[in-house]
């Protein structure tokens, strides 16, 4: 049977139409927002909260004591090579900072990225009255839930003055409080994805963190300089999605790499059609209007005339 182009062109056409009808809905999956009832906050959180300042730098000349009681700048832990996930916890928090230590550990585990060789770990305590050996009792209390000991060079626990701290919450947006009667601080969940030159690039919010997101974040604020080229094409395929906290599939990219798959198959199914249709007409001769006989048929008749 001969493959007809006709019949290959509208196979093509059903194709192309299915793979715009798909794409949308691709882009989709990454755009949906939960609804959330607005409730009143309590007094004590009235000021607790988080101004993004994407594309802002960090206060790099800001001095902090680290956790082998060493005096460092921000600057310093900047390498210019690697992108930096900072978060601003104290070492005595009751909970939240716990959790979500805790759950961003749980979270680079499953990562075949490392701290200290794709990127750095920075905390900045908000309690100024933390000590350096406080800060490293806690630093090594995730080195060991991390389990990778190689690593703990990539690990930035810092305490520092009143003033240090608030150069830094006043950069990155983060507002916090001390609430005196529970002698607590109150401070929302986030970490802040920064540059490896300093600058601010992602907020990622919560306890619990989806290592595709990370990945791509970290991917996105390493600028080019870590990461495969398949990660990097991981990154145009998707776009980070703040009302979900996360990355997905983008309906114009997913549409554009679709709509260059259809047409290689399209090219692929017409050049085959093509040469198929060719190699058939090369085998058939036609002796009448009304009767065909291919080659191998009617050469003996002709040698035998002959």
């Amino acid at each position: 049977m001969i493959c007809r182009p006709r019949k290959v062109m509208m196979f093509a056409r059903v194709l192309f139409a299915t793979t715009l009808l798909c794409c949308p809905l691709l882009g989709g999956l990454g755009g949906v927002a939960l609804a959330h009832p607005e409730t009143e906050l309590p007094q004590q959180l009235a000021d607790v909260g988080v101004r993004e300042h994407l594309g802002e730098s960090l206060p790099l000349g800001t001095v902090f004591t680290n956790d082998r009681g060493q005096q460092v700048t921000l600057g310093s832990l900047c390498s210019g090579k690697r992108p930096i996930i900072l978060s601003m916890n104290y070492s005595n928090c009751p909970m939240l900072c716990n959790l979500q230590l805790s759950g961003l550990v749980n979270c680079l585990k499953d990562l075949d990225w490392s701290a200290g060789t794709e990127f750095d770990v920075v905390s900045i305590s908000i309690d100024p009255l933390e000590t350096p050996t406080r800060a490293k009792e806690t630093k090594d209390r995730y080195i060991t839930e991390y389990d990778r000991p190689k690593t703990a060079s990539g690990w930035h626990f810092l305490v520092g003055s009143s003033k240090s701290i608030a150069a830094v919450t006043e950069a990155t947006g983060f507002r916090y409080k001390y609430v005196r009667e529970r002698k607590e601080y109150a401070h929302t969940a986030v970490f802040m994805l920064c540059t490896p030159d300093g600058k601010l690039s992602r907020y990622l919010y919560g306890i619990k963190f989806d290592p595709q997101t990370v990945k791509l974040s970290l991917f996105e604020a390493g600028e080019g300089k870590i990461g495969t080229a398949m990660e990097q094409f991981l990154l145009f395929c998707f776009h980070y999605d703040p009302s979900t906290g996360r990355y997905g599939p983008a309906a114009v990219r997913a549409m554009q790499f679709g709509g260059a798959i259809t047409v290689l198959l399209i090219g692929s199914a017409l050049t085959f059609a093509y040469r198929r249709e060719r190699a058939m007409a090369k085998q058939v001769v036609l002796v009448d209007p009304h009767q065909t006989t291919t080659s191998a048929d009617i050469l003996p008749k002709t040698m035998s005339a002959v």
